[in-house]
């Protein structure tokens, strides 16, 4: 009886868990560049009473068929689906998204990376490009304050048009792909940072080295 119980809390947990997180997914269903999560599941020991095999009968015969009984199940693993999603016009120059696989860079306060598919960027004070959350786009762009419009190629050439009709490209957006990117670790603000699981960063022109393009 005792065995029945738990087994059955286990279970429990592992339904609480997996609607935790689709709740989570319903609660993000309109954040920019969230990708939802799916919850793995592995289930636990098993208590043998009979092995396969086991000779019956006083040896003449043999079980075909083993006696186990499971222990329940537990969540294995959380991990982040990076699928394409559709793609929404926005009409704003610096709304971007990546087609195919990518992150963009990010600078965080203490100097240190993370990396972001949430392409909603501003421009601040200072003219530089930066997150919804004033995070630094990286390799950092700075927007001249006379410039009257500003155009990303796909490949992310960063250029803008002047007043008197002139242009100037002000650098290039890159992107950088992990070789597994589940393996990110999320911290907010649609951010993640690399783990010994996910693998070095690989960084380069969009749609160039495997990336993707803007």
């Amino acid at each position: 009886m005792m065995r029945s119980l738990w087994t059955s809390a286990t279970g429990m947990y592992g339904q609480q868990v997996n609607i935790d997180t689709i709740s989570n997914n319903l609660a993000n269903v309109n954040t920019t560049g969230f990708k939802k999560s799916r919850v793995d599941f592995k289930d636990l020991f098993y208590q043998t009473l009979k092995l396969p095999g086991t000779p019956v009968a006083g040896g003449e015969l043999q079980l075909p068929v083993g006696s186990q009984i499971g222990l329940g199940t537990r969540p294995a693993a959380i991990f982040k689906i990076f699928s394409q999603e559709g793609f929404q016009e926005t009409q704003n120059p610096l709304d971007l998204a990546v087609e195919g696989d990518g992150f963009f860079e990010i600078l965080r306060p203490d100097g240190s990376s993370a990396y972001t598919r949430d392409g909603s960027f501003k421009i601040d004070s200072e003219g530089t490009i930066v997150t919804s959350s004033g995070y630094i786009l990286f390799p950092e762009i700075t927007v001249p304050e006379d410039a009257v419009s500003i155009s990303i190629s796909k490949d992310g050439e960063v250029s803008v048009l002047y007043a008197d009709n002139t242009t100037d490209v002000l650098g290039n957006i890159e992107l950088t792909r992990f070789i597994n990117p589940s393996g990110l670790r999320s911290i907010g603000d649609n951010l993640y940072t690399e783990t010994e699981a996910s693998g070095l960063p690989v960084t380069g022109i969009p749609g160039e080295e495997g990336l993707g393009t803007i």
